[in-house]
């Protein structure tokens, strides 16, 4: 098999990022059009994440948020987007890297993006388990609504998301 020193996996993850950040960027500064809401996951651990000891206590792993009803001073970066929310009635302030995020999900269209983080440097000592390949695949997601999403973070549905692989059109 050829060499890839183009790097499509690279250009396509970060090209599906800019989409990621195109999307936050219009919810800031207009907020969310219809029925829109995100389910974005990232590693909680990432560089570059920062969340209170209270949450990383409790999702040490990796996290999910919600951006729907109840979400303030969505900041949108280059390289990360900051947003205020409120877990158990307090408020927090997270500041997460596109790179940290593992999978962005708008069950409302049905519109998923799945992030390969296996690359991602953790703060702390341990490793970060291999995520699958490729980097990153736009994926059309069945979904059914969550019923109040505005609180805690929830896991993303697990009704039907499927993750394709592209490598099993590669030839080998």
């Amino acid at each position: 098999m050829a060499t890839d020193h183009i790097r499509y996996d690279v250009l396509a993850r970060d090209a599906l990022r800019g989409v990621l950040r195109k999307v936050l960027t219009d919810a800031a500064a207009h907020g969310l059009p219809g029925e829109h809401h995100f389910f974005i996951t990232f590693v909680s651990k990432a560089e570059g994440v920062k969340l209170s000891s209270r949450l990383l206590a409790q999702y040490p792993e990796e996290m999910t948020i919600i951006l729907q009803h109840q979400f303030w001073d969505l900041t949108v970066l280059e390289d990360r987007f900051e947003v205020g929310l409120s877990f158990g009635g307090i408020p927090e302030r997270l500041i997460v890297p596109y790179s940290a995020i593992k999978s962005f999900l708008d069950p409302s269209v049905k519109f998923g993006l799945q992030f390969d983080t296996s690359d991602v440097a953790d703060v702390s000592a341990e490793t970060l388990p291999a995520a699958p390949a490729p980097s990153a695949v736009a994926v059309p997601t069945p979904a059914t609504e969550p019923a109040d999403s505005s609180e805690e973070p929830a896991a993303p549905n697990q009704g039907g998301a499927e993750v394709v692989r592209l490598d099993r059109f590669r030839k080998k």
